[in-house]
């Protein structure tokens, strides 16, 4: 077996018992309360160590929010994978497709999830510090499709900022609509408010 297999077998593992440690922990969040749960209560619901959960995710917020944490990178892949011929903004449009197709497959997980983190002070800040952190990971794809090598530029890190936001406040809508708006069209009105003349 080579020693790139045998890492991604082991990334596909780990991957694995994180999305289960974060579901175990999410639900747990749900029905007790963010507050009132303690680190010995996720490591005893999901049936692990003490010490596992912490090799996981540093912090409790992390738990809740570890489902989010491959969106900024299917964001960044997905913009790369955009047309080259397509305007960066409109390629920013269209990258988060992915990201938000949980939100239609699962509308009522979506709605407990962001209910949760909006709820939560704790969460909601470092949900916004994880917004945050995408930025650059878009700027540096928008720069990868034309071909630039160098850091990016102060217009692209603000495209890539005004788009991850774009994406957070049709979320925030659909939400306050308890998921009866349609988050792709709510996207589109968003990014439409600033599409360049």
């Amino acid at each position: 077996m080579s020693g790139t297999a045998h890492t991604n077998t082991r990334d596909i593992a780990r991957a694995a018992v994180r999305a289960e440690l974060a579901q175990v922990a999410f639900d747990l969040f749900r029905r007790e309360g963010f507050e009132k749960v303690t680190l010995d209560d996720l490591a005893a619901a999901a049936g692990v160590s003490r010490s596992t959960f912490p090799r996981y995710f540093g912090t409790e917020e992390d738990a809740v929010l570890g489902a989010f944490d491959a969106h900024g990178k299917q964001a960044a892949d997905a913009l790369r994978a955009r047309p080259a011929a397509e305007d960066d903004w409109t390629a920013l449009r269209r990258a988060p497709d992915t990201v938000i197709e949980r939100y239609s497959q699962d509308p009522a997980g979506a709605l407990t999830t962001t209910r949760l983190v909006r709820e939560i002070p704790a969460l909601c800040a470092r949900q916004l510090e994880k917004r945050h952190g995408r930025r650059p990971a878009l700027a540096w794809a928008l720069a990868e499709r034309d071909g630039s090598s160098g850091p990016a530029t102060v217009g692209r890190t603000v495209r890539a900022a005004v788009a991850v936001d774009c994406l957070s406040i049709a979320i925030d809508h659909w939400t306050a609509s308890d998921g009866r708006l349609d988050l792709v069209m709510l996207l589109d009105e968003a990014f439409a408010a600033l599409a360049p003349s």
